[in-house]
């Protein structure tokens, strides 16, 4: 079907890479409209009517499908897709089931919503590419931002790493990345510094910063927090 043009007249192009989202809740339903508006194919697959219908004037095109129908999937080709978001909310039995029904028909990424660690650990062992937790990454995110103001985006990368935006204040302001000496005393690593809309990918030592900028650090999640408490 895809290359056919759409109910709304439009045509899917084949050129750029295509995304399909199941499960049209408030996260599904974010990624769709971010990737949407990014200028992606996305397909939108929903088994609540309602909610296909309120997305499908935004997205490529919209279905209303029981993700857990192996033959439903089959008929929309969903192998032909580059990434298959699974956003499926409170019915972990579906994500499950979904998950693995794509994995059969070859998938070739498959990115699966998880309610909990347990839930992202069956997941994994049935082939899920990458396993998200939005609720639990929202809440470390919100957490450091309480506890630091000037931490503004934290994100998980692995059980022992993270990375982290910091608002360069108080003591940072006009030393450069010799004098702060992080990665000697905290053993992070400051990745690159982000002056308004530029960013520098590549920072040298003798960089001054200033009110306003923003540095990303990776490192150690423990090390992390002792940057943190350190420029509180």
């Amino acid at each position: 079907m895809w290359g056919d043009a759409d109910s709304n007249g439009r045509y899917m192009d084949m050129t750029k890479k295509q995304y399909a989202i199941i499960g049209m809740g408030r996260f599904g339903s974010s990624v769709a409209k971010a990737l949407s508006g990014m200028g992606f194919d996305v397909l939108a697959i929903d088994a609540d009517e309602q909610r296909t219908q309120e997305i499908s004037t935004i997205v490529t095109h919209a279905v209303t499908a029981d993700s857990t129908d192996e033959e439903a999937l089959r008929a929309l080709g969903i192998r032909n897709f580059d990434v298959v978001v699974v956003a499926i909310g409170e019915d972990i039995q579906s994500s499950i089931l979904t998950t693995l029904i794509l994995k059969d028909l070859g998938v070739p990424a498959i990115l699966v919503k998880a309610k909990s660690e347990l839930h992202g650990k069956v997941l994994s062992k049935i082939g899920a590419d990458k396993v998200i937790y939005p609720e639990r990454d929202m809440g470390m995110r919100v957490a450091h931002h309480l506890a630091s103001p000037n931490i503004l985006d934290y994100i998980e990368l692995s059980p022992d790493y993270s990375i982290l935006d910091m608002k360069v204040s108080g003591p940072m302001l006009g030393k450069n990345l010799l004098e702060l000496d992080i990665r000697a005393k905290y053993g992070c690593n400051v990745m690159a510094i982000r002056k308004g809309e530029e960013m520098n990918i590549s920072p040298r030592a003798e960089d001054r910063l200033a009110e306003g900028d923003i540095l990303v650090i990776v490192g150690r999640k423990d090390n992390l927090a002792k940057l943190e408490m350190a420029y509180l």
